[in-house]
């Protein structure tokens, strides 16, 4: 590795609720997989309500953006060992950041942005809310591109890409997470200029990142893929691994990771 590169190893998990994922084991987690940024998604609790194991992790800096709209909703956060020169809340628009679904934190080589991507719903209820939220997201995105950094979006996107990402594509063809209107968004986005990790390094590996609690969906493996990192193009070279540590238990997501050299 070139003088003056290192290599950072970021973590994302939808946690389902930091409280009790924290009694499943999340701190003993962050110490095992020693990730140099942890980003957290569906927190779902105020900044005064975080376990103390968590809190009391030694060797990384903690921030967190809760909900307001309502308590125990949504909420995202990031652990990490190096202290961010910048930390950001939200994306500017209120119908999303009362949410508490984006938080940013800017390093000296790169920027995190943990997010928490909303659910269409049955019927597409939300669908038009969340083809808004993603647009708000590519705009931030872009912003953040320009301090010439790269830019690691990490997170629960409840969007299965392509129908390798899910065990059941014809059969989810009318279910939030898989409608051809969230689809038509990530392929766009993806051409735009964004590299989805896992699938860059492992292109025809069958792995999932979600399963639902019914009817013993993880056990058969029967699950989506939905939660990851993206990277823009023009830095894919710097990416050394990504994974999806499905072994890992506490929540009905499973963390996913991602590898890279930054300056």
């Amino acid at each position: 590795m070139p003088q003056g590169e290192k290599l950072v190893r970021i973590a994302s998990w939808n946690v389902n609720g930091i409280r009790a994922c924290t009694k499943s084991g999340l701190a003993d987690w962050v110490r095992s997989d020693d990730a140099d940024v942890v980003m957290l998604q569906e927190v779902r609790a105020d900044a005064h309500q975080i376990p103390e194991e968590i809190t009391g992790l030694e060797g990384y800096q903690q921030n967190w953006f809760a909900a307001t709209v309502k308590k125990g909703y949504s909420g995202t956060g990031i652990l990490s060992k190096q202290a961010p020169k910048k930390v950001t809340a939200g994306l500017g628009y209120e119908e999303f950041d009362g949410e508490g679904r984006v938080l940013t934190a800017e390093f000296e080589g790169f920027v995190a942005v943990s997010a928490y991507f909303p659910n269409s719903q049955d019927g597409g209820r939300r669908l038009d809310y969340k083809l808004r939220y993603c647009d708000a997201m590519a705009g931030h995105l872009a912003k953040l591109s320009r301090k010439g950094k790269p830019v690691v979006l990490g997170g629960d996107y409840n969007i299965a890409p392509y129908p390798i990402d899910l065990a059941r594509p014809k059969d989810n063809e009318k279910n939030p997470g898989y409608l051809p209107e969230e689809r038509a968004w990530m392929d766009q986005f993806l051409k735009s200029g964004w590299t989805d990790t896992w699938r860059e390094l492992h292109p025809e590996e069958v792995k999932y990142s979600w399963w639902t609690a019914r009817a013993g969906a993880r056990e058969r493996n029967v699950g989506w893929r939905i939660d990851f990192h993206v990277v823009q193009k023009k830095h894919k070279d710097r990416l050394r691994g990504a994974d999806l540590l499905n072994e890992v238990r506490g929540s009905d997501h499973c963390p996913v990771t991602v590898e890279l050299v930054v300056d």
